[in-house]
C-alpha cells in the first residue's frame, strides 16, 4: 500500500512540472513582426555560432571574399543596425505591408527580394523628396504615369501602396528584359535605365559589383541586402530584444517548450506502472 503510495506521489510531481514548468533543452520563439520566417536562436547557440559571412540579393551571392565589397557591406550593415537607427520602425512596417507586396512581386516574376527596395527607398513612408520622386517606390511622375499610374493635383496613385506595387512590378520587369540581370536591375531603378546603359558600355563590363557608379547607386544593392539581412536576423544585429514584441506570437500565450525527454520517459513509466497495479 505504501508502495502504491509512493508511486503515486512521485508520478503527480512529475506531472505537475511537465505541465507548469517543463523542462526545455532549446526554447522556441515566435516572431510576430515578420510575415516571412526569422531565424532566433537560442543563448548558446547565438554565442557559439560564426558570423555570417555570406549575403545574397535576389539569389545572387553578394562576393564578400573582395575586400572592399566586404567592407562595403559591414558598414551598410552596421547603419541598418539598431545601435545606429535605435528604432524597430522599419521591422513594424515591414510587416505591415511585406504581406501587400510579395503576392504582387510573384505575380509578376519578380523575385522576392524586391521587397525591400521600398524600405530602402521611402522606408515604406510614401513622402516625396526634393527632385520629385514619390511614394513608397519612389516613382517620379513621369515614369508613374507611363506605369498607369495617375498623378495630378487631385490624385496620387504613388500613395497607393497596390496600385504602385502593381507599376513597380511592371517596371521591374521591364528592367530585367534590358539588363538579364537583377543586381543591375535593382542599380537602374535607382540610376535609371539609360544612366546605366552608359556607364556599362563605356567601362566595358556590366559585373555591378566592379562597375564604378555614383556614391547613391554605387551603395544601393549593398543597402538593400543589408536591410534584407536586419530584418531576417533581428537578434544577431540588435532588434529583437529591445522590442518585445518582436518576439511574441501572442503576448497572452507562453513560449512553447520541448520537453526533456529522459523526464517525460520517466513520467510515462510511472503512468504505466499506476495503470498495471490499478491506481
Amino acid at each position: 500500500m505504501i508502495k502504491k503510495h509512493l508511486i503515486a506521489c512521485i508520478a503527480v510531481v512529475l506531472i505537475t512540472v511537465l505541465a507548469k514548468v517543463g523542462i526545455s533543452k532549446t526554447s522556441v520563439t515566435h516572431v510576430k513582426s515578420f510575415p516571412q520566417k526569422v531565424d532566433v536562436p537560442s543563448p548558446r547557440d547565438e554565442k557559439e555560432s560564426s558570423p555570417v559571412i555570406s549575403f545574397e540579393f535576389a539569389s545572387e551571392e553578394i562576393p564578400v571574399q573582395h575586400v572592399k565589397v566586404s567592407q562595403r557591406m559591414k558598414k551598410y550593415l552596421k547603419a541598418s543596425s539598431y545601435e545606429h537607427i535605435q528604432t524597430n520602425r522599419l521591422h513594424h512596417k515591414a510587416a505591415r505591408w511585406f504581406p501587400v507586396i510579395e503576392p504582387i512581386l510573384e505575380q509578376y516574376g519578380i523575385p522576392e527580394d524586391f521587397k525591400y527596395l521600398p524600405l530602402v527607398e521611402s522606408g515604406l513612408s510614401g513622402g516625396t523628396s526634393p527632385k520629385g520622386a514619390s511614394g513608397y517606390w519612389q516613382f517620379m511622375p513621369q515614369t508613374a504615369r507611363s506605369y498607369g499610374l495617375v498623378v495630378n493635383r487631385s490624385r496620387d496613385d504613388r500613395q497607393n501602396m497596390r496600385k504602385s506595387t502593381v507599376a513597380a512590378a511592371k517596371y521591374l520587369r521591364d528592367l530585367y528584359k534590358e539588363f538579364n540581370n537583377w543586381t543591375l536591375v535593382a542599380a537602374a531603378y535607382n540610376v535609371g535605365e539609360n544612366s546605366l546603359k552608359r556607364q556599362i558600355a563605356v567601362q566595358g563590363h556590366d559585373n555591378y559589383f566592379k562597375l564604378k557608379l555614383n556614391r547613391e547607386t554605387a551603395s544601393y544593392v549593398y543597402k538593400l541586402a543589408s536591410m534584407k539581412e536586419v530584418i531576417e536576423n533581428p537578434i544577431k544585429y540588435g532588434f529583437a530584444r529591445r522590442g518585445e514584441s518582436l518576439l511574441a506570437r501572442d503576448a497572452q500565450q507562453p513560449k512553447h517548450r520541448v520537453i526533456d525527454p529522459i523526464t517525460e520517459r520517466n513520467a510515462i513509466d510511472a503512468l504505466n506502472l499506476l495503470r498495471k497495479q490499478d491506481l
